[in-house]
């Protein structure tokens, strides 16, 4: 199995912090995907990135790259916001494209059962959406929201060491279960 792995925005994408500026949105995605890789390599999986360090890879090349090398499915990863400054907002959601296909549905509920009942996070659901990097893709793909920037409580959670390798184990465990029922 070959799995690309996506850092979501990039580290100077604007807007895409914490609203104290204490962590960039791409420090959490970065690490969790490092910590990811390192998961799905034990597991016999190939892993690509779609960034390489701290630069900033155009959606459209990611998803030219993903079906390029024919990877089996692409996820994501991102930290969630609601509007730019603190509110009560919480959660975790994945999303899938508007029209997915079944591969993607289970991936993406594999993905939203595992980090919900892995962080104890509120469940926000599996949901659509029109985003460039699960539309261009040819193969199963989602986009992983692991909370809210926006949120206190799990700003902190995002800038921690402990809740990141939950993150990336919970994520990492779906792939794995899903990559059994394909």
């Amino acid at each position: 199995m070959k799995i690309m792995l996506d850092a979501g925005h990039g580290p100077e994408t604007p807007g895409k912090r914490t609203p104290d500026g204490k962590m960039r949105e791409f420090e959490f995605n970065q690490a969790v995907v490092q910590l990811m890789k390192e998961e799905l390599q034990q597991s016999g999986v190939i892993v690509i990135l779609s960034h390489i360090g701290t630069s900033d890879v155009p959606l459209n090349e990611r998803t030219a790259l993903a079906n390029k090398l024919g990877v089996d499915a692409f996820i994501s990863i991102h930290a969630n916001a609601f509007g730019s400054s603190f509110n009560d907002v919480s959660g975790i959601e994945t999303f899938m494209y508007t029209k997915p296909s079944n591969h993607s549905k289970i991936l993406a509920q594999n993905i939203q059962d595992s980090l919900c009942s892995t962080t104890k996070r509120n469940n926000r659901g599996v949901k659509q959406a029109n985003f460039a990097v699960l539309r261009d893709t040819k193969m199963p793909a989602v986009l992983v929201e692991c909370g809210f920037m926006t949120n206190r409580a799990e700003a902190a959670l995002l800038q921690s060491a402990p809740y990141r390798s939950l993150c990336s184990r919970a994520i990492a465990h779906a792939i794995l279960s899903w990559k059994k029922k394909s």
